[in-house]
């Protein structure tokens, strides 16, 4: 029977908007069988997603007549199926240490189309991107210098060098280069002569705002005339990430917000709004990008793309979860049910450290699919079931939120989390009590019967 608490009979959904392919594969009846084989949870991959954000960012540049390059952020997914895609269509990797610059290069991506970011990088990690003519977002003066250096130093030369801008509207952050830093920065570059290629600069920014990164871009376009002035190259911009996913409806995610309370969480459990992703985003993705370039810098005669044009200037990115909207969900199988007062926790086969929302002292809150043996089942009852992972934490709560239901969850069921490949899958994986990782399953010919494979094993 479905339990008539009042308090937990209404507890809040956040339904992920429908998708066709997620869909296709949850209906196969090939996630139970994995679920055996594996013995454990594990993530699957639709790598023909990816293509298509790929292509609908380049398809914005296309439309607005500018030049521009895409550079997956691979932080975002440690997969190599991604590697393999940036490879086969010819796009760029933003790497950020010698494990990832050495997996992309692995996988066929050439080094010129890998761009470098991080504070502080190490020298191993210099010396190889110049070996491997891939460009390098410069931190700080003292990576620069030691930048010259190597290549002044028989690595090799020219290193290709963007300058990193500190965002003026975040001027607490640890990374980038102040006016004045990037103005000494210059002259260095000047120097060094022959010894660098000096493109661009570069920012990042936190959060998804488009009109911000409309205006720092322009000033980036200005800094760029500046140096050219000066006879270095200067010709590009990268505005980095922060191309949000719509995971959401606007009404489920603000009645969502609305109606949520500690008596909806197990242990009642409180977040703040302002400590969830915003799963739902009106503008989002390619969308965003469209936005940025369209949009008019303060004071400003025509549209970053008009300016951008006008300038000759190469417009970078280094989009991650953007790239991986629908590209991938993550399978855990019920191991065990407890009733508790009104509600029931279901103990599932990995833990907390599978999604990883909570590093953000967060949740993943798109609902999970309950999957049966018998396929997805539907009912208007609601049975509301917070759930654990196998470890003997308190802590490892997968989802502390009570989530509705549709019928009481068995051992056995799978609960399937859409839209996990951005981030969720393995930013701070763990095999606490020797538990395996979860496994990547790359899934293609999707329909009957999907074909797969495990990542980073050649196909047949």
């Amino acid at each position: 029977m479905a339990v008539t608490d009042p308090h937990t009979t209404n507890v809040p959904t956040l339904p992920a908007h429908s998708d066709p392919d997620t869909v296709r594969v949850l209906d196969s009846g090939l996630l139970h069988e994995l679920s055996y084989a594996f013995g454990g949870p594990f993530h699957f991959l639709l790598p023909h997603r990816f293509d298509n954000n790929l292509a609908a960012f380049r398809t914005v540049l296309g439309d607005a007549g500018v030049d521009g390059r895409v550079y997956y952020a691979k932080k975002a997914n440690k997969a190599a199926v991604w590697m393999e895609r940036c490879a086969a269509h010819q796009a760029g990797v933003d790497v950020a240490s010698v494990g990832e610059l050495r997996e992309a290069l692995g996988h066929g991506v050439r080094g010129e189309n890998v761009v470098v970011t991080g504070p502080a990088k190490s020298d191993e990690l210099l010396r190889l991107a110049i070996l491997q003519g891939c460009l390098v977002a410069v931190d700080a003066l003292d990576e620069l210098d030691l930048l010259i250096t190597l290549a002044l130093t028989g690595v090799v030369s020219p290193a290709r060098l963007l300058l990193r801008r500190l965002p003026p509207t975040q001027p607490h952050s640890r990374f980038g280069m102040n006016a004045g830093e990037l103005e000494t920065a210059l002259d260095r570059c000047v120097r060094a002569g022959d010894a660098v290629r000096m493109e661009g600069f570069s920012f990042h920014l936190s959060g998804y705002a488009t009109q911000p990164r409309t205006e720092l871009a322009a000033e980036l376009v200005d800094l760029c005339l500046t140096a050219r002035v000066r006879g270095l190259q200067a010709d590009r911009i990268s505005i980095g990430g922060g191309f949000a996913v719509d995971y959401s409806s606007a009404e489920h995610w603000h009645t969502f917000l609305a109606d949520q309370r500690p008596e909806h969480y197990h242990a009642r459990k409180t977040f703040q709004h302002g400590d969830f992703y915003p799963y739902h985003s009106p503008v989002s993705g390619a969308d965003a990008l469209s936005t940025i370039l369209a949009a008019v810098p303060e004071g400003g005669h025509t549209s970053l793309a008009g300016r951008l044009k006008e300038t000759g200037t190469l417009l970078m990115m280094e989009p991650g979860r953007a790239l991986l909207a629908g590209a991938g969900s993550t399978v855990f199988c019920v191991q065990g049910v407890k009733d508790r007062d009104g509600y029931r926790i279901v103990t599932v086969d990995g833990t907390s450290l599978s999604l990883s929302e909570q590093w953000f002292n967060s949740e993943y809150l798109p609902d999970p699919q309950l999957v049966t043996s018998t396929g997805r089942p539907s009912g208007s009852d609601t049975h509301p079931t917070c759930v654990g992972g196998a470890s003997c934490l308190e802590s490892d709560m997968v989802t502390w939120r009570k989530i509705p239901l549709p019928v009481r969850p068995r051992t056995g069921d799978l609960l399937v989390y859409p839209n996990t490949a951005g981030y969720q899958m393995d930013s701070n994986e763990s095999p606490f009590h020797d538990l395996p990782l979860p496994p990547k399953v790359v899934l293609d010919h999707l329909g009957d019967r999907p074909r797969w494979r495990l990542d980073r094993r050649p196909a047949c």
